[in-house]
């Protein structure tokens, strides 16, 4: 029998459906303070569909979009839940949040050329 849509997941059952270890989700939540578990007896937490999306929106943040942990919080102190939004949506486009790709090449030809500059340079 599976869950509903709305049920509430415990850290096991989102620990699987993101294939994230469990501490990584209890560290996320000192780092990340959109995400609020409700907490029961004996500290056991449960997570709320919201919850789940937010969680999904960070760690395609951090894995996908290669941010840094302070980088995510960055942009959810300027624009949190429209960037989670966007994070969430996107995934399921399977696009990059944001078109950087051709960014990071153009940051890698420069540093490349920067650092046979220095070779050249001690020479």
């Amino acid at each position: 029998m599976t869950k509903s849509s709305s049920a509430f997941l415990t850290i096991g059952e989102v620990s699987n459906d993101l294939k994230l270890p469990q501490h990584v989700l209890r560290f996320w939540e000192t780092k990340f303070s959109l995400i609020k578990p409700m907490k029961r007896g004996g500290g056991r937490r449960y997570y709320r569909p919201e919850d789940v999306k937010i969680l999904r929106g960070i760690q395609r943040l951090l894995y996908a979009d290669g941010y840094t942990i302070k980088g995510v919080q960055k942009l959810l102190s300027e624009d949190g839940k429209n960037v989670l939004q966007e994070a969430t949506s996107e995934r399921k486009k399977n696009k990059p949040l944001h078109e950087n790709v051709e960014a990071k090449q153009k940051i890698k030809l420069i540093i490349n050329e920067l650092e046979e500059i220095r070779a050249i340079a001690r020479r």
